[in-house]
């Protein structure tokens, strides 16, 4: 008796954690998902902006237009982030 109530919670516990370590795997990479663009929020404007490869190419070329050297759009300040879509809004 005493093994079957060890085999069981062995068995619960395994089929509770299956889901927690397959999505644990599928992230570990640090890439986002190459079928969904990351969503990012403009405070200013207060709305969503869809990061993807055409907002990348923009975000690249305004750097170079501005004479800066290329840095992920995650590591600006609030005060980078704001003059850049300042800059898309303006762009049309």
């Amino acid at each position: 008796m005493q093994n079957h109530r060890i085999l069981s919670s062995l068995a619960l516990m395994a089929a509770l954690l299956v889901p927690v370590t397959s999505q644990a795997a599928a992230g570990q990479d640090g890439r986002r998902d190459a079928k969904r663009p990351a969503r990012v929020y403009d405070r200013a404007h207060k709305d969503y902006h869809t990061w993807d490869a055409n907002e990348d190419h923009v975000y690249r070329q305004y750097l170079g237009d501005n004479h800066q050297s290329y840095r992920g759009y995650s590591k600006l300040n609030r005060g980078q982030q704001k003059t850049y879509w300042n800059f898309r809004h303006t762009q049309g």
